[in-house]
């Protein structure tokens, strides 16, 4: 079930609605959904990720973490030995040891949740079952979860997808009268305090956030439950509080000056806020950010832009990009084309675009090669390789790291495309 979107920006005659999308599925070089631990554990201040993995996933959030040696970070990896895998040793009787010691030590730890990096049927253990013993044996003292992180199931951003649709379940159950706005997806405070205080000038009462930041503080679902989500890439969270009876709100995500102000239309209109208070309430910081937007405008119009799939940010970025900044989208690359959640997206994008989903590496890049964008946003490990033939590139990662949602972050969101494009004209001979 879902709401009619609210889009008050002028659509497309046909927008990227019809256009065929080139479904590709080859070689992947994208981080596994493990590294969306390195925010969630920022964001549910009392949650504790511990990953059952192999030493190389420990070292890979490690390296995305940058974690320092004496830092003592909310999440950890239970490294499974030669003889873990070869069926050799109990690993639940391990696991139990493990998460005993872990809740000895850490008594502020409300929710852990078991996160595998590799199917069960590789580290021969079933989390899901792990999780509802250590449930039982801690009930009263902490909630215990499990979802997959595992680079063979899922991509980068799918782990917090995972995660989310974990905590879905736990979710009371709200009042069927009860009204309530829930916003969802893991934003950075700064922009969550923001929405906050907008939606309280519009009067909408009842706001919650889901991750929120102490996972006791769980927000009710029911019939009387809109979803608005702030990121594109929570679709099976979405579709599991649907299940619960909540509703969606079709909306442009919160990327822009236009995009933010049409995601926070959609959740005045579905709660009967006025024209005339929408207006007050946004005026001001509508302006702020056209005003900061226009500085970069100058380096970015005309520019032209490919997007390599990895974060499911690619198509609410090309759209902000295009609108609001005059760059020109060469070809829009996703991990999963999701049209339930980018339903608000599809309309505002020129017909004249590639669409792509899923990645074959070595077409893509023969593409980015016959294209010569001026810019490509893609993986860590795709960049270099691009500089060195002389290609200019965005590395992706750090779109997902940054706060970039909101009126006051518009600016800094085209900052981050114009750097390497003004980098490049000043090392120009």
């Amino acid at each position: 079930m879902s709401l009619p979107a609210a889009v008050p920006m002028t659509v497309h005659a046909r927008g990227c609605n019809e256009l065929p999308v080139l479904r590709e599925r080859g070689q992947r070089e994208v981080f596994c959904g493990l590294t969306g631990i390195v925010w969630l554990h920022r964001k549910i201040q009392d949650a504790f990720f511990l990953v059952v993995g192999s030493r190389t996933c420990a070292h890979l959030l490690q390296s995305a973490a940058g974690v320092m040696i004496f830092a003592e970070p909310r999440f950890a990896t239970a490294i499974l030995q030669e003889r873990d895998l070869a069926g050799l040793a109990d690993c639940n009787e391990e696991l139990d040891r493990i998460v005993h010691e872990l809740l000895a030590r850490r008594p502020e730890i409300a929710t852990l949740f078991l996160v595998g990096s590799c199917p069960s049927e590789v580290i021969k253990l079933d989390l899901g079952k792990a999780a509802e013993r250590l449930s039982q044996a801690h009930r009263g003292r902490v909630r215990v979860l499990n979802y997959s992180g595992s680079g063979i199931e899922t991509t980068f951003t799918q782990g917090e997808d995972n995660c989310l649709k974990a905590l879905v379940e736990e979710l009371p159950t709200a009042e069927p009268t009860m009204r309530s706005l829930l916003v969802l997806g893991t934003l950075a405070d700064v922009v969550e305090d923001q929405f906050a205080r907008m939606f309280q000038q519009l009067g909408i009462q009842s706001v919650q956030f889901l991750p929120p930041r102490q996972a006791g503080d769980l927000p009710a679902v029911g019939q009387g439950t809109l979803i608005l989500p702030a990121q594109p890439f929570l679709g099976e969270t979405v579709r599991a509080l649907i299940g619960r009876g909540a509703r969606l709100i079709e909306a442009p995500y919160p990327l822009g000056a236009e995009g933010t102000f049409a995601w926070i239309q959609a959740a005045a209109q579905a709660f009967g806020v006025t024209d005339e208070r929408l207006r007050l309430a946004t005026a001001r910081p509508m302006e702020r950010a056209r005003s900061a937007l226009a500085r970069f405008r100058d380096t970015l119009a005309g520019k032209r832009i490919s997007f390599l799939p990895d974060s499911q940010l690619e198509i609410p970025l090309a759209r902000f990009l295009q609108r609001e900044c005059g760059m020109q989208p060469v070809e829009v690359g996703t991990p999963f084309f999701d049209r339930q959640l980018l339903a608000g997206e599809l309309p505002l994008l020129p017909d004249n675009l590639r669409l792509s989903e899923g990645q074959d590496v070595d077409l893509q890049l023969d593409r980015v090669r016959s294209d010569r964008p001026d810019l490509t946003v893609c993986g860590l490990g795709l960049a270099n390789p691009l500089e060195a033939e002389g290609l200019r590139t965005k590395w992706s990662i750090e779109l997902v790291f940054s706060p970039i949602h909101g009126f006051d972050q518009a600016a800094d969101l085209a900052e981050l495309f114009a750097r390497p494009l003004v980098r490049c004209e000043r090392l120009a001979v």
